[in-house]
């Protein structure tokens, strides 16, 4: 990546302006941030843009190194000797965390999500919105996991990513907690309960100051940002195409109108049954038994979901809503991906299924297609 912002920008920095969009830096060297200049009024507009902005990428990414940008959540034959951490400007930050934490394992090194902000205007709203997302983050990857495979080979879970992640900071883990964040009655308490707790763990670990009592070091599913006055979704893999990542993005704020509104899926569960029943999703995907073993499966949820966010969604968000609707009866992208690669390796070695498997999704990525 520092090699690519210095051919293009004529010296190393974080991020640089190409046209109506930037990219730049992220923690790992092999990935690239890509994020509009500034908002867009409508989830079109923002699809055509980001998917321009895919194209002029891969269109110098091909011409200059041979190389072209690749969706999903995790890199499907990376090995971790193979990429390493940012080491220029911030470096400091990614040296903070290295001192306490091993960054060199797939919870760090080779992840990537898709990043949902949801804006607040009073603290009543930001409190109701937490919750509310608490209840929705821990089924959210039945529908969102596009992590399969890694190092080559089919893992365990359906989201691969989501099971690297809840481990990366075991040292610590009141930074990350349950990944389903706990529900808060105030923002005072949550940054006492939340954001003081873990400042505290770190300290007493020896952190630097410069990830002390920073909102933006929790690692739940679900983050108050303060310094842009929104929640933030983590819990999303990175999908196969722009308007994949935007037909998401439709869903959880059609949905989650629809629960502001007043409508319920289930009574609040209690934060350690959520927990429970987002370990069970990324690892059985919408085949999950959730709530109880006799509840209910993690696609009855989705579709109950789906139904809240059909009967609140604007015009033009009920024109993403069939591509939710795809994945959530025919499969998450990840069990597409794992079923295709399991076709081809009747005929073929493991890494050639993989590389032809994944080939078709750089083509979706480029076309703005998704993958069936």
């Amino acid at each position: 990546m520092d090699k690519v912002i210095k051919d293009v920008h004529g010296r190393v920095v974080n991020f640089v302006e190409f046209g109506g969009f930037t990219f730049g830096k992220e923690l790992q060297l092999h990935v690239m941030e890509v994020k509009p200049n500034k908002p867009f009024k409508s989830p079109k507009a923002f699809e055509e843009a980001m998917h321009e902005a895919v194209l002029r990428l891969n269109e110098m990414l091909e011409r200059r190194y041979g190389a072209r940008l690749l969706g999903t959540g995790m890199h499907p034959t990376l090995r971790l000797w193979e990429t390493a951490v940012w080491p220029h400007r911030h470096r400091q930050i990614y040296e903070a965390f290295s001192r306490i934490f091993n960054l060199r394992q797939h919870g760090w090194l080779n992840i990537q999500s898709f990043q949902l902000n949801l804006p607040y205007a009073r603290e009543a709203k930001a409190v109701l919105m937490h919750n509310l997302l608490a209840n929705i983050c821990a089924y959210l990857p039945a529908v969102s996991a596009s992590s399969p495979i890694y190092e080559g080979c089919l893992g365990e879970y359906v989201d691969n990513r989501l099971r690297f992640y809840m481990e990366n900071q075991r040292e610590v883990p009141s930074i990350t907690g349950m990944v389903v964040p706990e529900y808060i009655q105030s923002l005072e308490q949550y940054r006492r309960d939340v954001i003081g707790r873990y400042s505290n763990d770190l300290a007493r670990v020896g952190a630097h100051p410069c990830i002390l009592n920073k909102d933006w070091v929790n690692s739940r599913g679900v983050v108050i940002r303060f310094d842009r006055k929104a929640l933030e979704i983590r819990v999303m893999d990175e999908q196969e195409c722009i308007k994949a990542d935007v037909a998401l993005s439709c869903f959880m704020r059609a949905l989650l109108r629809g629960l502001l509104a007043g409508e319920r899926l289930l009574p609040p569960l209690p934060t350690e049954v959520l927990a429970e029943d987002f370990k069970k999703v990324i690892k059985h995907g919408l085949e999950a038994k959730v709530n109880n073993p006799n509840g209910p499966t993690a696609r009855h949820v989705c579709r109950h979901f789906l139904k809240i966010a059909w009967e609140n969604a604007t015009t033009e968000e009920r024109q993403y809503l069939p591509l939710i609707e795809k994945r959530v009866e025919c499969g998450s992208l990840s069990e597409v991906i794992r079923e295709k690669v399991l076709i081809r390796l009747q005929k073929t070695s493991p890494e050639e299924a993989i590389v032809d498997v994944y080939s078709k999704l750089l083509k979706c990525l480029e076309a703005n297609e998704l993958f069936f």
